[in-house]
């Protein structure tokens, strides 16, 4: 579909994907293409520049060899005492309970979600979902679909789960939407389109619209999307302030600028976030090549007890209630067993309330689950250790956190065991990817792209510094990495259904390894697979095919 202004083709779309017809129809109408046009044209430089000053200041920090600190032009920010963001309406005052990573697209999961007693739904077109063309229309559709109440048994947009709409980040782009002959970014598709078709009826039910904004890493991206809310809500007749959006601090730049992001989007705030993996891989990101920065093995020496973690959550949720803004922690990505009696399923949630109490005392006003089992104890959790909607009173003064606390690294080695954990949740992502799905179960809990992201880094920094193993002393290499990558294929072939997902396992390891093997670290893995060849072409071809195929997933 090609689309017109002042006479020029300046905006072109793709067909629909096979059997989305009348969704795509119900999408894209000319007021919704001309709100895009509009939108992208409007915005479409300073998305570069954004993605230029992070180059940028990676370039600097690299050929200085400093490191951040909070920043001195923006001290008269941080040591006024005076502001604070707006209040967040109503539906948002108690946040107890997300659910987290819901792609959308996963119809059976939204209506369930919807159904669920959780306070809110974090709507994922980022780290939980797969963006192919059928993903993102069935997702916005699906999100459409709820807010009209016509999906099958759910309540009413007014009653349900508050939506918390989750665009992709600035580092995606959207291949299906060429406009004045560039590819569309990501997030101005995703945004456009659930703004222009959802945003009114959220806002006059009270119930949004809400966000989510992914990887910010400076205060100059809040302030984008600020001017974005505020051109907005002026296009679609909102008031000034409608839109909230929780930042997720994913970023250890970010953790750096958490008072001046708040500042820059004063009107439009509902609050920061803080989790685990995507902010521990961005060290990986920014500093991976300096030995004072290796990240040892995760899945024995990271947590949030961590004193760069501890650090760093307690310092977000001091400067968002110092601020009145709502502070959340991150997802916990452990699943329930389904026997309530068997010893195995008191440990997983004994194991999910050490770590959720942890949050809770350190002050959040809230956390997300992905099973849905978790909801009501995570809930319960919440009103035997807090008063109230909120913890906002919880003003944390006695903490103080230093540029030393955020930056230090946790000592400690890498396992056998890790480096293999490492290895497979960074080809099963990838094979996940190439078969449209963004997440994918293996060992009792949920992986998405910040656990890819995290496990591909550390096996690339584990490589570039060479480092021993714990178990026997022998030296992370190109080699140990490809005959343990070449061992893990082995042991999940066995799992495999069919010759098709024998094959597509197969692909993703060789992806994997380019990824880890690389000389420069490659930003995002999510960037990285939307521009590769081999997941665009898995799109169009047998890609029907590889979904019903694929089914490593109930069996890990």
């Amino acid at each position: 579909m090609s689309v017109s202004m002042h006479g020029i083709v300046s905006m072109e779309v793709s067909p629909p994907p096979s059997g989305l017809e009348a969704e795509y129809e119900t999408l894209f109408t000319a007021d919704s293409l001309l709100f895009l046009y509009e939108l992208i044209s409007t915005f479409d430089e300073e998305v570069d520049k954004v993605l230029w000053l992070r180059v940028s200041r990676k370039s600097h920090l690299d050929l200085s060899g400093d490191l951040p600190g909070f920043q001195g032009h923006t001290t008269h920010i941080r040591r006024d005492p005076a502001w604070r963001v707006l209040p967040v309406p109503p539906r948002l005052q108690r946040r107890h309970v997300d659910i987290g990573d819901l792609a959308p697209c996963n119809t059976q999961r939204f209506i369930k979600a919807l159904q669920s007693p959780a306070q809110g739904i974090q709507v994922d077109f980022d780290d939980g979902n797969c963006p192919t063309f059928s993903n993102q229309i069935t997702g916005i559709y699906n999100v459409l679909k709820a807010v009209r109440h016509q999906l099958p048994n759910v309540p009413h947009i007014s009653q349900a789960p508050v939506l918390m709409l989750r665009p992709r980040a600035w580092n995606m782009v959207e291949h299906n939407m060429m406009v004045e002959g560039k590819e569309a970014p990501g997030p101005l598709f995703d945004f456009g389109l659930l703004m222009f078709h959802c945003g009114k009826t959220l806002f006059e039910n009270k119930s949004g619209p809400f966000l989510y904004l992914s990887k910010v890493e400076s205060f100059m991206e809040a302030r984008l999307w600020n001017k974005i809310f505020v051109w907005t809500q002026q296009k679609l007749g909102l008031p000034l302030g409608s839109i909230k959006a929780t930042v997720l601090i994913e970023n250890v730049l970010a953790a750096f600028e958490m008072e001046e992001i708040l500042y820059e989007l004063k009107d439009h705030s509902a609050g920061l976030n803080c989790g685990i993996w995507d902010y521990s891989a961005s060290f990986v990101n920014k500093f991976g090549h300096r030995q004072a920065f290796l990240l040892p093995d995760r899945s024995k020496y990271v947590n949030m007890e961590k004193r760069f973690l501890r650090s760093y959550m307690e310092l977000l949720v001091q400067t968002c209630h110092r601020r009145g803004a709502l502070a959340t922690g991150g997802m916990a990505a452990l699943l329930l067993p389904q026997d309530q009696l068997h010893e195995s399923y008191r440990r997983v949630l004994a194991t999910v309330t050490r770590l959720k109490l942890l949050e809770i005392r350190a002050g959040v006003d809230g956390f997300m689950v992905y099973d849905l089992s978790l909801i009501e104890p995570m809930q319960k959790l919440f009103q035997l250790h807090t008063d109230g909607d909120n913890q906002l009173h919880q003003l944390r003064d006695d903490v103080t956190v230093t540029p030393d606390d955020l930056l230090s690294m946790p000592s400690g080695g890498v396992t056998l065991y890790g480096l293999k954990y490492n290895i497979t949740v960074g080809v099963l992502f990838i094979n996940a990817w190439l078969s449209g799905k963004g997440l994918f179960f293996y060992r009792g809990q949920v992986e998405d792209s910040a656990t890819a992201e995290i496990s591909r880094s550390q096996v690339w920094q584990w490589i570039r510094h060479q480092i021993q193993l714990e178990d026997d002393s022998r030296v992370v290499s190109r080699r140990l990495v490809t005959e343990l990558t070449e061992e893990v294929i082995k042991e999940l072939s066995t799992l495999c259904p069919s010759v098709r997902a024998k094959q597509s396992l197969h692909t993703a390891a060789d992806m994997f390894l380019e990824v880890v093997l690389k000389r420069d670290f490659p930003e995002f893995i999510t960037t990285y697979l939307n521009q590769d060849h081999t997941f665009l072409s898995s799109q169009t071809t047998g890609q029907v095919e590889a979904l019903n195929e694929n089914k490593l997933c109930p069996k890990l």
